[in-house]
């Protein structure tokens, strides 16, 4: 191998570059706390999501904030937010939009959707046919969406902010896969403490007296953050961490796992990806220029959780992929 062909590791990024690059970052938080009580992880995932180009998937029971986090924050970054409701009556063509024909022109003329924004928050995303949420996956994972014969780009930076409810069963449809897959993270929402909800209580009470959210953040902040995020370094052990961890979902024997009975179906290589992408926002998030293995699993179970599907003898036990993923993660040695 010539000189030139070998390959070197980027420089790590400076703190002081990095603390630059994230000046928005507290402010943001600041203005969130403001509307939304606790939820620090929540918070957090969301920064990721938006650090690194990924969707995210929210599940819990109603009256956890889910939509008035997710509405908050589109609320305080300068950029173009639709809300939709997904409905069990809808079609593809309510979210991407159509073909109208204009009487004058003697023309089809395209009519956008609400898709056509920088944020979009899907909201109870499997009350809706599965072939409406299709419809959001050209849109989630090529950035575009075809109406007949013509193909648009979406606005940069696109963000899918989705909710569910895991309770309430009658007139959802489950998510198909392949969807499933395109979101980077999901979250699952718990109930406040005693004490955060007594803050709740109280903030409840004075909500007459806040203003809405402004503007804090503008796209090119989130720009700026973005080049930076991407340009942080990834060590090749904690690489080979990663999809140590990703391979471990799908043949858990061959890392001494005794885990084979309980795993069906292990995650995709889109996991490694979205797990080196979201260590990279995790370590600028706290200020650092490199990815550590803390990292990793800070985000693994967030990035795993919904990648993993588990055997009818994990069901007959109780297992869930969290469960699964729990072992791995406790089990496998980390660099």
């Amino acid at each position: 191998m010539t000189t030139s062909q070998k390959s070197v590791a980027p420089p790590i990024q400076s703190s002081e570059h990095i603390e630059q690059a994230a000046a928005w970052i507290h402010p943001l938080r600041g203005e969130i706390a403001n509307y939304l009580v606790g939820q620090e992880v929540l918070v957090d995932r969301l920064l990721i999501a938006l650090l690194v180009k990924g969707h995210i998937l929210l599940e819990g029971v109603p009256g956890l904030a889910k939509t008035l986090a997710l509405k908050t924050l589109a609320s305080l970054v300068d950029a173009h937010f639709r809300r939709i409701q997904f409905t069990p009556d809808m079609l593809p063509a309510d979210i991407i939009g159509t073909q109208v024909f204009d009487p004058k022109s003697s023309e089809f003329e395209v009519k956008h959707g609400p898709v056509f924004a920088n944020f979009i928050l899907a909201d109870e995303i499997n009350r809706a046919p599965a072939k409406v949420q299709s419809a959001l996956l050209e849109a989630m994972q090529e950035k575009q969406v075809t109406i007949g014969d013509h193909t648009f780009a979406l606005p940069r930076p696109f963000l899918v902010m989705a909710t569910q409810n895991p309770l309430e069963q009658e007139g959802t449809y489950p998510l198909p896969e392949a969807q499933v897959d395109r979101f980077m993270l999901k979250v699952v929402v718990d109930y406040p403490s005693l004490d955060e909800e007594l803050r709740v209580v109280d903030l409840a009470a004075t909500t007459a007296d806040l203003p809405d959210p402004r503007p804090v953040v503008t796209l090119d902040h989130i720009r700026v953050a973005r080049e930076v995020v991407n340009g942080l370094y990834l060590d090749d052990k904690v690489k080979r961490y990663l999809v140590t961890l990703v391979h471990a979902t799908r043949n858990p024997d061959e890392f001494g796992l005794n885990l084979g009975p309980y795993l069906r179906v292990g995650a995709s290589p889109r996991a490694s990806i979205s797990l080196a992408l979201a260590g990279k926002a995790h370590a600028f998030l706290e200020g650092r220029g490199y990815v550590t293995p803390h990292d990793i699993k800070s985000v693994a179970m967030d990035v795993l959780r919904h990648r993993v599907t588990v055997s009818y003898e994990a069901e007959a036990e109780g297992l869930t992929s969290e469960h699964l993923v729990t072992r791995i993660l406790d089990q496998l040695p980390v660099p």
